[in-house]
């Protein structure tokens, strides 16, 4: 038996667990449900660095999903515990940043999900894109493993 691994090193992970309200008609965490997991990830790794929501409304600046790029690899069911991971792996350090997603079953390790949002800062009054504030220059960097894995992966590509 294999050891599952994470697609990239130093993951961030954030845990979760398919609840009955997350469950659709045909008897599967809905598709929605996802996205509102990934979100929780990256606020929780938001908050990791010490800042809070708080942090970007004083800053008056935030972070907009502007592509999502999503694989459903397999469903995931009411009890289910899953592992959301989270990367940065782009950023300008000004305007446009990256996050990639893996979620794998907390019991098994296996991947049932992945996605890669491309964002971009925007000014909390005006709606329009701004530069990152200090803060989220400093969330939204590249962590050298991140960077090396990343880099290896385009030379075997």
């Amino acid at each position: 038996m294999s050891v599952a691994v994470w697609d990239l090193p130093e993951p961030f992970i954030h845990r979760v667990k398919a609840m009955p309200e997350h469950i659709d008609a045909f008897g599967h965490v809905n598709n929605a449900v996802y996205n509102t997991w990934l979100d929780e990830a990256a606020w929780a790794h938001w908050d990791s660095f010490g800042f809070d929501k708080k942090t970007c409304v004083i800053a008056r600046r935030g972070m907009a999903v502007i592509r999502a790029e999503t694989d459903y690899l397999a469903s995931s069911y009411q009890g289910d515990e899953l592992d959301v991971a989270v990367w940065i792996v782009a950023s300008d350090g000004r305007l446009r940043a990256e996050r990639r997603y893996q979620i794998r079953r907390a019991d098994t390790g296996k991947t049932i999900f992945r996605s890669l949002w491309k964002l971009v800062c925007f000014h909390l009054d005006t709606g329009r894109p701004a530069r990152m504030s200090t803060e989220l220059v400093a969330h939204y960097r590249v962590l050298d493993q991140v960077g090396a894995a990343l880099n290896k992966n385009k030379t075997i590509e």
